[in-house]
């Protein structure tokens, strides 16, 4: 048991911390939106977990069972939907399940899998994250009394991000298959809406685009890699 768990071990959830004494299981490759989650979660009061993929997640689930689990829909290893949908049917279920994306699209994705809601980045208003949370939690789990919704905006820490570019530049550099770079194109456009990065969005998305139409994608390809040249380099102080 470490120091949290002796902390909110037999809590009760509070106004302030609404989510207090809960575990929240964020299956997400990306780390700076994991970060975000991460003070998102240190600001309600809940312990928070994470794996970076599919069977990191199978592995976590093994050992404990979290209260909520937020999955992501674009996985390096395979799809955040067929987690959604094994963790739906499973018995007993977990209390809240939410789909993530960067992607408002997949919301019916996700929902059409058992979800029990959806999450579009970034995530990054304290409010709206509770609140979707505590629309499913059971009434056990509810904070007493009436709640001020906060409006607080929390910033995750630029080396997160930067974590993110690295990691994607990597994989480009590794040889880029069409799977990859499908999984390219949505990993980079995810982080960059999630930094407000519109450029490097929109390099992104233009890869997804000529991608799926059957465009050749060399120039898209270069262009990405360029960029991503250029906030590592740009960064190097950090």
């Amino acid at each position: 048991m470490d120091e949290f768990d002796a902390m909110t071990m037999g809590s009760c959830a509070t106004a302030a911390r609404p989510l207090l004494g809960l575990t929240v299981l964020v299956v997400e490759d990306s780390r700076f939106a994991s970060e975000a989650m991460r003070l998102l979660c240190l600001r309600s009061g809940a312990r928070i977990r994470r794996a970076d993929c599919l069977s990191s997640a199978h592995r976590h689930l093994q050992l404990y069972r979290p209260a909520v689990v937020l999955v992501d829909l674009g996985l390096p290893d395979g799809s955040g939907a067929d987690l959604i949908e094994e963790l739906s049917h499973a018995t007993p279920r977990i209390d809240v399940i939410l789909g993530i994306s960067g992607d408002s699209s997949r919301e019916a994705e996700a929902m059409a899998a058992g979800a029990n809601g959806f999450l579009a980045k970034p995530f990054d208003g304290l409010g709206v994250f509770q609140q979707a949370i505590l629309a499913h939690l059971p009434d056990a789990a509810q904070p007493p009394g009436p709640r001020v919704v906060p409006d607080d905006v929390i910033t995750p820490d630029p080396i997160a991000f930067l974590d993110d570019i690295a990691h994607v530049a990597g994989v480009l550099q590794a040889g880029p298959s069409d799977k990859v770079l499908d999984y390219v194109a949505q990993f980079t456009s995810g982080v960059a809406r999630s930094a407000h990065d519109a450029p490097l969005e929109a390099a992104a998305m233009a890869l997804a685009k000529d991608r799926a139409s059957g465009h050749p994608v060399r120039n898209d390809v270069q262009r990405l890699n360029g960029m991503l040249k250029e906030r590592l380099a740009e960064n190097q102080v950090i």
